[in-house]
């Protein structure tokens, strides 16, 4: 195996069931130490310590991806307008969370982070949960590491918001959120039905892999694809209300008292 047939990932790479073995668990393993380390060591940190690491984290995410449309683009001679698109813009979901994760460290407000790091933590889970791409080859060339790696930065990434308190669930601001929530569900309709570069960025079109791994009618399937996007991105608003009103009405006790 040459560099240039690991680098463009056309050295012959038999498929595998590498889900849940040794590699899978061992790199989950590994970004969870990663958190729960970086947690504790900049939990009393400044804000700029922390904003330093995640801007290190987003960094070698981005680097990932240009290096991977660079190599796309060297081993093409396919330079047409649709695939150059194709090439160039994020398409499935993950590779939003990755751009959008990097846009949030460069508008460095809570509600654009609530959004990123909600949606960075739902592909690395589902990715994680049930690894479609990375671990599924013989060998280790750069596709299987870019998507290995890019995932466990989304799920690393995203906690640390989580822990470093960039984010701030608030129901007064979840307006601003679902604008981005939305922003790319029609960024995703534009893939697929005007530059028709990705089929199904958000997994809610008909026969999709979730929906084929569930086996479930697209109707049901549509049905809980809603409802369960509506719980999500509602459940940490809830609880961090819920947190705020129990504190307050502590605060009052404390004083009637």
């Amino acid at each position: 195996m040459t560099f240039l047939d690991w680098l463009y990932s056309t050295y012959p790479n038999p498929s595998k069931n590498g889900r849940w073995g040794w590699l899978h668990i061992t790199v989950l393993a590994c970004c969870i130490v990663l958190i729960v380390t970086l947690s504790l060591i900049f939990f009393k940190k400044s804000n700029k310590a922390k904003r330093i690491v995640i801007w290190v984290l987003v960094s070698i995410i981005m680097a990932f991806e240009i290096v991977r449309r660079v190599v796309y683009l060297c081993n093409t001679t396919d330079y047409s307008w649709q695939h150059t698109l194709y090439t160039l813009l994020p398409r499935p979901w993950c590779a939003i969370s990755c751009w959008t994760l990097f846009i949030s460290a460069i508008v460095n407000k809570e509600w654009f982070y609530n959004y990123a790091s909600l949606s960075a933590l739902l592909c690395s889970v589902i990715f994680f949960s049930y690894p479609g791409a990375g671990f599924n080859n013989e060998y280790i060339l750069f596709e299987n590491l870019y998507s290995i790696t890019s995932h466990s930065l989304l799920l690393i990434t995203s906690i640390l918001l989580l822990t470093f308190q960039f984010t701030k669930f608030e129901y007064r601001t979840i307006w601003k959120s679902a604008i981005l929530y939305v922003i790319a569900i029609v960024y995703a309709i534009i893939e697929i039905y005007a530059l028709k570069i990705e089929p199904d960025p958000l997994y809610f079109m008909p026969n999709n892999d979730v929906m084929n791994v569930l086996g479930i009618p697209y109707s049901a399937y549509l049905s809980i694809y809603i409802i369960f996007s509506l719980v999500y991105f509602n459940v940490p608003y809830l609880i961090q209300d819920g947190k705020n009103i129990f504190r307050k009405r502590t605060y009052k006790i404390k004083n009637i008292k």
